[in-house]
């Protein structure tokens, strides 16, 4: 008695596919599972064997070997067990090989026989679809999550009889028993979208430094804030990810993908339909910060992809753990590797920091601020010259002075903010047309000769300025994408001057602290 089932296990944020080669018969009495198996995915006979016991069904006491393939790769996760439990009952004659022949399946077994929810049900329902499965059994609480993939019927079951009962069901019974879930995902979106941000209107003064975050978040550049405790760089950041774009259709299932495979998919919200802000704190390690762990999960900077990475208190994290960001930033996805396998995570997000210019936060207002020359240069330089020149945009925050928390309504909040932005968006989308860049910060050194002439004046003040503020290449291109970026807010076609000299004015900002 032999029987098939399909499945699929997940690495990095793609699937693949699993067959669960099930093989029943007569002799010593035992259960053997092979296929380079986990240590949670071995425990799985035992969950089976007690489900399938308590939901009525007896295993005879024969030999039972089951073999997950491909046999070269690694299957770890608790998605094995419905799959393997459907294969023990198609083996004993309680299914017919025809009626699982076109379903994939994922789920976790309880001892009573209920199915329990999964991790990374999103990648697993994308891989079924092109493999040309046409139905996917998943467990009920994660239905509407694998609903999100339009082209394949998703069904979600509450325990083992409702699996059994739905594949021993023809046709149009088994819509009848279960019906197939259904999500429209652009209605997921606009509703998310809908909902209640940070506003900028809610920061008093701080003119320059909304400007500074309107030009991050129309180029996707990174974005430093140096400035007293108190003057608005945390509720700036956090109002940023309502002057980007709304995430499309495409990107919205892929940062749910990620979610989905990090097992951080909120409740009752199938769709990541809003750029993520992610806020780390300052004790967070390394392998939480850009992935990894015995069992690799993606870390805050894949779970930022694309939307924002802020850095609250920059100058106390570790200046090791700083310094890992540097590849990502340069990537745009983190590579981990281990000896069983190669995982890649994506890693497109804007980086936007935040700290305070000395240890007691206020300098350079002499008449409060007490640290000395030595202790604010161990304290800024905490982060290092590299990691530096990755900011695009350097602002000053200075204190907010009472005449602007006293005065009305701000003029400029998100929506005000964000029409410019979009209008800067649009001009990029059709530059950028056919290719895979989205964002001015996202240029390459070729796209950016092409796309960031300057002219003879503009050429001249680049010169001065790379002289005069010993610029390194980077620093050099990075000025550059900021000025097409502020063309872009202007609705200029080329580069002028004045661009150019509100880009290097961002740059300079750094140099007063970092001297």
């Amino acid at each position: 008695m032999f029987a098939t089932i399909h499945s699929g296990a997940v690495t990095g944020i793609y699937a693949y596919p699993v067959q669960v080669e099930v093989d029943i018969s007569p002799g010593l009495p035992g259960f053997q599972m092979v296929g380079y198996l986990s240590s949670e995915v071995r425990e799985a006979k035992e969950r089976v064997r007690v489900a399938l016991k308590n939901a009525g069904m007896q295993v005879p006491a024969m030999c039972v070997h089951i073999n997950l393939a491909p046999a070269d790769l690694r299957k770890e996760g608790n998605g094995f067990d419905l799959p393997i439990a459907m294969g023990i009952l198609t083996a004993l004659s309680y299914l017919e090989q025809e009626q699982t022949k076109n379903v994939a399946m994922v789920g976790e077994l309880g001892l009573n026989g209920e199915v329990r929810p999964v991790k990374g049900v999103l990648p697993l329902v994308r891989m079924a679809k092109e493999q040309g499965i046409a139905v996917c059994l998943v467990p009920k609480e994660n239905a509407e999550e694998g609903a999100l993939v339009e082209g394949i019927k998703v069904v979600g079951v509450a325990d083992v009889r409702d699996a059994l009962c739905y594949l021993t069901a023809e046709g149009e019974e088994r819509d009848e028993l279960i019906p197939p879930t259904s999500m429209n995902v652009r209605e997921l979106l606009r509703r998310q979208e809908d909902e209640e941000q940070t506003d900028m209107g809610n920061v008093h003064g701080q003119q320059l430094v909304k400007r500074a975050a309107q030009i991050a978040t129309a180029g996707f550049h990174n974005l430093l804030m140096v400035g007293p405790p108190g003057s608005g760089k945390s509720m700036i950041a956090k109002a940023m990810t309502g002057l980007l774009p709304p995430l499309s259709v495409e990107e919205s299932l892929e940062v749910t993908t990620i979610y989905s495979v990090a097992g951080l998919l909120p409740q009752k919200q199938p769709l990541i339909g809003r750029r993520p802000f992610v806020n780390p704190h300052h004790s967070i390690t390394k392998q939480a910060l850009v992935g990894g762990g015995m069992i690799p999960r993606p870390g805050a900077v894949s779970q930022a992809h694309r939307g924002v990475l802020f850095l609250d208190e920059l100058t106390e994290f570790p200046r090791a753990n700083l310094d890992l960001l540097r590849q990502p930033l340069e990537d745009r996805k983190v590579h981990i590797a281990r000896s069983q396998a190669h995982y890649v995570y994506p890693a497109d997000f804007m980086l936007v920091g935040a700290c305070n210019p000395c240890p007691c936060g206020y300098y350079p207002d002499l008449s409060r601020c007490r640290c000395t020359e030595n202790e604010i240069h161990r304290y800024l330089g905490r982060i290092s010259g590299p990691m530096l020149d990755r900011f695009d945009l350097c602002v000053e925050t200075p204190r907010v002075e009472l005449a602007d928390l006293q005065q009305g309504t701000e003029k400029q909040d998100t929506k005000s903010m964000r029409k410019n932005v979009l209008a800067a968006r649009e001009a990029q989308k059709e530059r950028f047309r056919g290719t895979d860049i989205a964002f001015n910060g996202d240029m390459s050194v070729e796209m950016i000769k092409k796309y960031c002439c300057l002219d003879a004046a503009g050429e001249h003040l680049m010169e001065q300025m790379y002289a005069a503020m010993h610029l390194s290449a980077r620093s050099y291109h990075r000025i550059l994408k900021t000025a097409r970026t502020i063309a872009d807010l202007e609705g200029e076609p080329a580069i002028r001057e004045a661009h150019l000299q509100e880009a290097i004015c961002f740059r300079v900002s750094a140099d007063k602290f970092w001297k």
